[in-house]
């Protein structure tokens, strides 16, 4: 019994030690790597080695256009067979809208029926077994830029690169528009400080805002008059982003907004002050160029939106200090969901026994340090910041 016991201590302690769980990254000094592909195969205009920029255009393909197909031969009331000798354009002739491709004129021009084209597009093909004619539209060229500015260390011909770098990395916790970039500016004096109207300037335009605890309505639509590349910014209230979008965002995934500003929430809904590490680290690379994207989704397939920093201040941590997922006391954390939500702390205990919460489910738990004190967290409801 005696060893039982023991062996039942040493497994708590165990499982007090170390746990895993979801993980935000604020992290000052990495090697951050991005994939940059087609979606279909193209030509690919860098080779390894190569140095990047934000804009540098890395691949590019043609998409096919869309084929549009005319009843040629009912409209001029012919049979299929005889449709070539009315034509008046061939196969691989170019089109506008509007232009005749084929007409009738019988009767001595008494009756007169056109065949017009309904887009501007390449004539494709002409049937004369169904009388159909087909008219594609131009193709629509496809670019995919560096996004970050970096050493391309891998080629994948026909599809794309991944690109290096020396950066910051900081993940938010929701955001809505696409990639972009521009220089880091902070424009509150802390974290908790609210990014009003008044703060969005026109100097700010193609710049990336940095905000404390809030960006109001009035902000956010100031900012994209005022063209600014982006914001960062704690918090969002959720009304407003409905008011600001014209519509309530689902549970799909964000970054095909049509907005000129692309917005990162690093901490939630409401009023809630950035955390001090990630406005800290902001702050001191204010004047560096940064790349973001907004894209959100928080289903399977997690995709948390991104702020890259590009830097050579400081050295690069080695492997051994880098945080590899296990949740420890002392490890920073943010609380996800209410009453807590938002909040940043570190943990304190890992109890391995199962406690009941409030809706009476046992639970596993651990111990978090807020500011005001210790409070007992499921652990589903808390995720890493990793440092």
């Amino acid at each position: 019994m005696k060893d039982m016991a023991n062996t039942k201590e040493k497994d708590d302690l165990a499982e007090e030690a170390y746990a895993y769980t979801p993980g935000l990254k604020v992290k000052r000094n990495m090697i951050v790597s991005k994939s940059r592909s087609l979606p279909i195969p193209g030509e690919v205009l860098c080779e390894k080695g190569a140095k990047v920029s934000f804009d540098t255009i890395v691949a590019r393909t043609n998409i096919l256009g869309i084929p549009n197909i005319i009843k040629a031969a009912d409209i001029l009331n012919v049979e299929g067979d005889v449709l070539p000798a009315f034509l008046v354009k061939k196969v691989g002739d170019p089109v506008k809208e509007g232009d005749i491709i084929a007409k009738y004129a019988p009767f001595f021009g008494l009756i007169k029926r056109f065949v017009r084209s309904p887009v501007e597009g390449v004539i494709e093909t002409i049937s004369d077994i169904t009388g159909f004619i087909v008219v594609r539209e131009p193709p629509t060229p496809i670019e995919v830029k560096a996004y970050i500015s970096g050493t391309v260390s891998e080629v994948l011909p026909g599809r794309g690169i991944t690109v290096e770098t020396q950066a910051a990395l900081i993940q938010g916790i929701f955001g809505i528009g696409g990639e972009t970039h521009g220089i880091l500016l902070t424009v509150v004096g802390s974290a908790d400080e609210i990014l009003s109207e008044e703060k969005i300037l026109p100097e700010h335009k193609g710049k990336i805002v940095v905000g404390g605890s809030l960006v109001t309505l009035g902000a956010f639509r100031k900012a994209m008059d005022l063209g600014v590349a982006g914001i960062i910014v704690g918090a969002i209230r959720g009304l407003d982003l409905t008011e600001c979008l014209g519509y309530e965002l689902g549970v799909a995934i964000t970054g095909d907004e049509a907005i000129k500003t692309t917005l990162i929430v690093t901490e939630g809904f409401g009023r809630i002050g950035m955390s001090a590490r990630t406005f800290n680290l902001l702050k001191d690379l204010e004047g560096y160029e940064a790349s973001i994207n907004g894209t959100t989704q928080i289903r399977a397939g997690v995709i948390r939106p991104e702020i890259i920093i590009a830097h050579q201040k400081g050295a690069l941590r080695s492997e051994d200090e880098k945080l590899t997922g296990g949740m420890r006391p002392g490890t920073p954390v943010r609380i996800i969901h209410e009453p807590y939500f938002g909040r940043i702390g570190v943990v304190e205990s890992l109890p391995a026994n199962l406690q009941e919460i409030q809706t009476e489910s046992p639970v596993r738990v651990l111990t978090v340090k807020l500011e005001e004190g210790i409070v007992i967290v499921p652990r589903a409801n808390v995720e890493i910041i990793e440092e």
